[in-house]
């Protein structure tokens, strides 16, 4: 007994930890006042004698908020990602979106979203992360749909590196017909909404929406809907200019192994890790859909523990100014 006890010990200290506990990251709300309201967001500052590296978090598609929640989905997926990039030397700022929560006043009325308004967002807060002198280099991490506005964000944005987390290799509206297909909803419904991504693609908003896919296409998301379907994330990836990590989970029941495959073929000098069990809120989870929707609104389980180590180690490594 004695013996298993040693052992296990060894095991322990010799696995992989953060750099520092949580409890010493500093945290700080910031604000970013902008031409149409004010944005709120989360800074975890580790305790460095020099300025550390700072990611920007950008979160996924809907009203999702800055620790990567939304009302059906409550999992803490950011919030845990920047505690444990905090604690490997790895500050962070995650922001609610406009019309979400602190940032509600922001944007109030959907109908005026569009991809450009958002990327414009990630710039300005990129903008004056530099501009406070007090972090070394600046990387975008953009999750899902996120992944997206941190390509188009990075230029103007200043970034030193762009990191895609479980973000899409094919136009949106492509994506969005493939998980559409995976649903179970009557024949009526999915020839419905086949033919409603076809005409918003084309331009063309729809008032007439079938009560069973209002959360999807309400009319007043269908302006944010048509902006997003014309762009091309495998195009907007290949054009960036910096150093690429590309992060896909082989468990994710939302976005495929192919879409990682895809920006790496449309940036083949791009970093590739495929994390073995990995599911679309970075929990380790089976296949299983029961315990796959279980972990969407379960925050109190582990993100994958392979993620911030992959992310910290690439940032870490960059080269130098």
């Amino acid at each position: 007994m004695r013996l298993i006890t040693a052992l296990l010990a060894i095991l322990l200290l010799a696995l992989p930890g953060p750099a520092m506990a949580a409890s010493t990251l500093r945290q700080q709300t910031l604000r970013l006042d902008t031409d149409s309201g004010t944005l709120y967001g989360t800074l975890l500052y580790p305790p460095t004698a020099t300025p550390p590296p700072v990611a920007l978090l950008i979160a996924g598609s809907g009203p999702t908020n800055r620790d990567g929640n939304n009302s059906w989905a409550r999992n803490n997926s950011l919030k845990l990602l920047a505690q444990s990039l905090g604690q490997r030397g790895i500050a962070t700022l995650r922001y609610d979106k406009r019309g979400v929560e602190a940032s509600y006043e922001a944007g109030p009325d959907e109908r005026r979203f569009s991809v450009g308004r958002f990327t414009l967002d990630a710039v300005e807060w990129s903008r004056q992360l530099l501009a406070s002198g007090r972090f070394s280099r600046l990387v975008l991490i953009g999750h899902s749909e996120g992944a997206l506005i941190a390509s188009l964000a990075a230029r103007e944005a200043g970034a030193a590196a762009v990191i895609s987390i479980a973000g899409s290799g094919r136009p949106i509206d492509q994506l969005l017909l493939e998980q559409l297909q995976q649903r179970p909803l009557p024949p009526l419904l999915q020839g419905y909404s086949q033919w409603l991504i076809q005409e918003l693609d084309a331009g063309r908003p729809h008032s007439n929406v079938p009560p069973a896919l209002m959360d999807l296409f309400r009319p007043s998301v269908q302006p944010y809907l048509i902006s997003l379907f014309h762009q091309d994330p495998a195009r907007a990836f290949a054009a960036l200019q910096v150093p690429t990590l590309i992060i896909q989970g082989r468990n994710d029941i939302q976005v495929s192994e192919q879409d990682a495959l895809a920006l790496k073929q449309a940036r083949p000098e791009a970093r590739l890790r495929l994390i073995e069990g990995m599911n679309h809120v970075l929990r380790i989870v089976p296949p299983d859909l029961a315990q796959q929707r279980a972990s969407y609104a379960n925050p109190n389980l582990p993100i994958a523990w392979e993620l911030p180590q992959i992310i910290a180690d690439f940032i870490k490594n960059l080269p130098q100014k």
